[in-house]
């Protein structure tokens, strides 16, 4: 099978069961590319997170483009690109077509209420898969830490702390 082929199913996966935005689709990403299909390393992939969150729009869809480039130039940016956005695309037309019929359904509050628990986990996932790789010391944990701290609790912007953990980068290491 060609890797385009291998591109366009892997991020459609990926798309149609990631509930919860870009970060609940990290520990998908992580399986199909670095572990299943060997892609790219482990480290590889931590560092196009750390650009694909720094760059404008949504997570998924830059993570998307940019590993789809990494495996296989400017087609494979735009397959998988477009693989990862078209279950969302195909999800949100149908329950357009039936939303008047099903919204006041209990079932849809259950199920939603059921979703809700795993997009929590499969971000928590990603934290523990991100953390491994990027603590590599105790001065990494200690940037880790502060900008948690300042982001959570004294609401300083996170372009600002993307920043401050560059020059603290620059620092220490």
């Amino acid at each position: 099978m060609s890797v385009i082929i291998q591109l366009f199913i892997s991020f459609f996966k990926i798309g149609a069961f990631s509930f919860g935005g870009g970060y609940a689709m990290l520990p998908l990403l992580e399986k199909e590319l670095v572990e299943k299909h060997q892609w790219i390393s482990t480290t590889d992939f931590i560092d196009i997170l750390a650009i694909s969150e720094m760059t404008p729009g949504p997570i998924a869809i830059n993570s998307a483009t940019f590993l789809g480039y990494n495996v296989a130039g400017i087609l494979g940016a735009m397959v998988a690109t477009f693989a990862v956005v078209l279950p969302s695309f195909i999800i949100i037309t149908i329950i357009y077509k039936s939303i008047n019929k099903f919204k006041s359904s209990p079932y849809v509050g259950w199920v939603f209420k059921g979703i809700r628990p795993v997009v929590l986990g499969l971000i928590g996932a990603a934290a523990i898969t991100v953390g491994r790789t990027s603590f590599v010391d105790i001065k990494a944990v200690f940037i880790a830490i502060l900008l948690f701290y300042l982001v959570s609790f004294k609401k300083i912007n996170p372009i600002l702390g993307i920043i401050l953990a560059g020059v603290l980068g620059i620092i220490l290491y």
